[in-house]
């Protein structure tokens, strides 16, 4: 049984790896982790193409959707970016709040956050931030973001709620956020949940939808929104280096599924009032 500590030293080193290499290698060796596929594992197969502020160069083909599309960010905005990579999201954020906002990224893998920071650097993006820390302890202020944006992130991170927790916290009243993830509805075979490799390719953290929509809703969101939903297939070149054929059939036939979700919630407005004069609650 791995320790949250354990985990996420295990996901720092396989993502130090992942900077270092380029999109085409991180798309076909299931997010860089080394478990080499013949098979575009779909987990990637979202397109930035179309999003105005696109840099190829920081786009590692890490994703599992596209958050900032949805994200309804306007100019002028403070938007943060979880897991902010090499800045792929980053940047699309600074293109939507313009030169009067600023986009704060987290990453808490030195690598990430040195060639993220290049990347602005040599655009001269002056209104873009990187900082290393764990998002389940953000290096932010309360108060401090209109909008916050993940992609492929949280399904890392062993203390899903302490995230939301954080993000509650840092968001403005009436902030939101918009999140793409990977959820679970069924219960993945023991020896994937185990992998390691599994773990680093965006799926063995992976938590039932049910429990992540809830988590949301427990820690005081609302007008909570799936924005999008779409299922995942990992290959069968990719399940043959943890099952055998057999538990692949089974798996297969077994009714569960792997989903891409990404999802909208708001932080609201007032915190709601204990009721302290007679007649109030009526």
């Amino acid at each position: 049984m791995e320790t949250q500590e354990n985990v996420k030293e295990m996901v720092r080193q396989k993502y130090s790896e992942i900077a270092l290499q380029d999109k085409e290698s991180n798309q076909v060796s299931c997010c860089g982790s080394g478990c080499c596929s013949t098979e575009v594992y779909n987990i990637m197969s979202e397109s930035y193409d179309e999003l105005e502020g696109y840099t190829p160069d920081a786009d590692l083909g890490l994703g599992c959707g596209l958050p900032t599309q949805f994200a309804r960010i306007k100019k002028g905005d403070v938007v943060i970016d979880l897991g902010s990579g090499a800045g792929n999201d980053a940047f699309i954020a600074r293109h939507e709040t313009g030169e009067t906002g600023k986009v704060i990224g987290i990453d808490f893998t030195p690598a990430m956050i040195e060639r993220a920071r290049l990347n602005a650097e040599v655009r001269g993006f002056n209104n873009v931030e990187f900082r290393q820390g764990d998002i389940e302890k953000m290096p932010v202020t309360a108060n401090t973001a209109n909008v916050i944006v993940s992609n492929c992130v949280l399904n890392l991170v062993p203390n899903k709620d302490g995230v939301f927790k954080e993000i509650y916290r840092v968001l403005k009243a009436g902030g939101h956020f918009s999140i793409s993830d990977i959820v679970l509805q069924g219960e993945l075979p023991n020896p994937i949940k185990e992998a390691a490799e599994m773990y680093a390719g965006c799926v063995a953290g992976a938590i039932q939808k049910e429990v992540y929509l809830e988590l949301i809703k427990s820690n005081g969101f609302t007008n909570i929104t799936i924005q999008k939903d779409k299922p995942i297939i990992i290959p069968d070149d990719i399940l043959n280096n943890y099952l055998s054929a057999d538990q692949i059939d089974a798996f297969k036939q077994s009714g569960t599924g792997i989903f891409s979700i990404t999802v909208y919630a708001e932080k609201p407005l007032a915190e709601k009032e204990d009721c302290c004069e007679a007649g109030c609650c009526n």
